[in-house]
């Protein structure tokens, strides 16, 4: 299997669902919907399906347009990808709570709402004004019924749980997060397959300790299970890769197992999702000792050092595993 960027992962995903689904749409603004490899081939979903479907340079700078306009297909019956800036994570609150998770149940179960929501995610790193470091807003929209999430961690995961999301019934946001897609890719598949969403992966096994995270916590996740397993540490880490419907069979095997839980989680202390992680744990397994890290209670600074002070990193992670292993 070929080594594919991780944006050239997902748009070959929706360009394959596209020429699928000659009704099929994809919308973004201001930029192109244009990707490439290595080798020098170039993805370009306007050249293929042209401006009807998408365009050439994106749609207009108004999210609530082009939202609204997706609900509108999705209303008909047609399959529609919308992608939003990372700067506008909650700009569109409003349609996607009140008409695009609801219209299942305002339907009484006649009409669905086939669109993926494929918002771009910002991250915990220095160089960006707090509005491009807000991390965490799936807690926000895991409270809206009738909406599903995913997190990918990889391109391969991405690709997969893309073509799963389109071919959904019903909407699913698609948390894609820079850090993560700038990170070291496996290899992805050329032909369409599959990521089941609703279904955790058990990235390691292990005895000691449950460590459980999500995109973009993932990339900390890995730079810590080295030294953990160097200072002797079983730990079984567990990736949750969809935010809802949460697989909690697996989690509370795993926390059965190893009696403690660990979350770590990039959004913020109060109401984030990993809270609702460790409370699930805690009240299927009773006696289980759960704890988390995250990210703290306050906008992210622009200045590397202080938001890396902030950041619930691979140091914080062996510190708060090895203390809760051996405390």
């Amino acid at each position: 299997m070929p080594i594919k960027p991780y944006r050239y992962a997902v748009l070959e995903a929706v360009a394959r669902e596209m020429r699928a689904n000659k009704e099929m749409c994809y919308f973004y603004e201001y930029q192109s919907p244009i990707a490439s490899l290595p080798t020098g081939e170039i993805l370009n979903l306007w050249k293929e399906f042209g401006d009807v479907r998408t365009s050439a340079n994106g749609w207009p700078l108004d999210e609530n347009w082009y939202v609204g306009a997706a609900i509108g297909l999705g209303s008909a019956g047609v399959r529609v990808v919308f992608e939003l800036p990372s700067m506008t994570a909650v700009y569109c609150y409003e349609n996607i709570f009140n008409q695009i998770g609801n219209m299942r149940m305002m339907t009484g179960g006649q009409a669905n709402m086939p669109v993926v929501i494929w918002q771009d995610g910002a991250a915990r790193a220095g160089g960006s004004a707090q509005q491009h470091t807000q991390v965490g807003w799936e807690a926000m929209y895991a409270n809206i019924p009738g909406l599903k999430i995913v997190a990918p961690r990889n391109a391969y995961q991405a690709a997969g749980l893309m073509t799963a999301a389109i071919r959904d019934p019903d909407p699913v946001l698609f948390c894609d997060y820079s850090e993560v897609a700038s990170g070291t890719q496996p290899d992805v598949p050329d032909a369409a397959f599959t990521v089941e969403i609703g279904k955790a992966e058990v990235v390691q096994q292990g005895t000691a300790i449950t460590l459980v995270g999500w995109a973009p916590a993932t990339v900390d996740i890995a730079k810590a299970l080295p030294d953990l397993a160097k200072a002797g540490i079983s730990v079984e880490y567990i990736d949750l890769k969809t935010i809802k419907p949460m697989d909690e069979a697996t989690l509370i095997a795993s926390v059965k197992k190893t009696g403690k839980l660990l979350v770590v989680d990039h959004g913020y202390w109060s109401n984030g999702f990993s809270a609702h992680v460790v409370a699930v744990a805690a009240q299927k397994v009773p006696g289980a000792k759960v704890a988390r890290i995250t990210f703290p209670d306050a906008a992210g600074p622009a200045a590397r050092e202080m938001i890396g002070w902030l950041r619930p990193d691979a140091p914080k992670i062996i510190d708060a595993v090895t203390t809760f292993v051996k405390g």
